[in-house]
């Protein structure tokens, strides 16, 4: 094979000047470059830290495609525990196979409220199949008249109801949020709802909540009703805090139906009934 010549420029690569001109000696041959180490000879141990700096996505959908040892890798809980414990998320001591590590490092990496608008912070928006009873939903600024403020300083505003009943829903589309329907069906995530309710010190009110887990056409799969809450007057006019979790639901959830509402129990023309806020539904390991 003829002499190889290579031209190096000294210094920054990117900047202007001359150029250090190198040759190999007429020994130097393709057939003298040694090969390196292939990947699949490489320690387990360095190959889960490589895989571990790729996008996750890119694990499940491409990388575990490459081979049986990369799907074994990407199958098994040692890159996932790798993954969560570089990014920070809590809780991975508690899972006990594989296939949680996995489904824990997504529902962690996707948790977030998907009720919008649940401290009315963009009026009524978002929310449907809203029932104005009385003199309807109004949105005030906390605390308002005879409230008292509410535990979390990032919460402005609150939903209040009036004389009659008053309800407003939103229907969330879980695989529309990314959460697909396998993951719904043989994992089945803990669904966590909450909700935040308050009266006035000067009236009496009532509060409702109903969530509804929904199949593809809608039928009713897991259901949660409170009662009717009662808060008399003269109440502290606190804030209290109402949840429910869904887990061993079956499989077939598509829809999370979430419901509130309210009315004050003195008939009071304007806005003297129960408050609500702060409306949360997670999917949750």
């Amino acid at each position: 094979m003829h002499q190889c010549l290579t031209s190096l420029r000294v210094g920054n690569p990117m900047s202007e000047g001359p150029l250090c001109h190198h040759s190999f000696p007429p020994s130097f041959s393709e057939s003298s470059v040694q090969p390196g180490p292939r990947m699949e000879s490489l320690p387990e141990a360095v190959l889960i830290r490589i895989l571990a700096c790729i996008p996750a996505v890119d694990l499940v959908l491409a990388c575990r495609l490459v081979c049986c040892q990369w799907k074994n890798l990407v199958d098994g809980a040692a890159l996932w525990i790798l993954k969560c414990q570089q990014e920070g998320l809590t809780g991975a001591e508690s899972q006990e196979n594989a296939e949680n590590w996995q489904n824990f490092y997504f529902l962690s990496k996707k948790r977030k409220n998907l009720i919008k608008n649940p401290c009315g912070e963009e009026d009524l928006q978002h929310w449907g199949e809203v029932e104005n009873g009385g003199d309807g939903w109004k949105i005030e600024e906390l605390p308002g008249d005879f409230g008292k403020e509410f535990p979390s300083e990032e919460v402005h505003k609150y939903f209040v109801t009036s004389y009659e009943w008053c309800r407003k829903a939103q229907v969330i589309d879980l695989r529309a949020e990314g959460y697909w329907e396998e993951l719904m069906d043989t994992t089945q995530p803990k669904v966590v709802v909450k909700d935040w309710y308050a009266g006035r010190s000067d009236a009496g009110c009532l509060y409702e909540l109903c969530v509804k887990l929904l199949s593809e056409n809608e039928d009713v799969l897991a259901e949660y009703k409170s009662e009717t809450i009662a808060i008399p007057q003269d109440n502290d006019a606190n804030w209290t805090e109402i949840s429910h979790t869904f887990s061993n639901y079956g499989p077939g959830v598509r829809f999370v139906r979430f419901e509130h509402g309210g009315q004050d129990t003195l008939f009071w023309k304007g806005w003297y009934g129960v408050r609500v806020t702060n409306s949360s539904v997670t999917v949750e390991p």
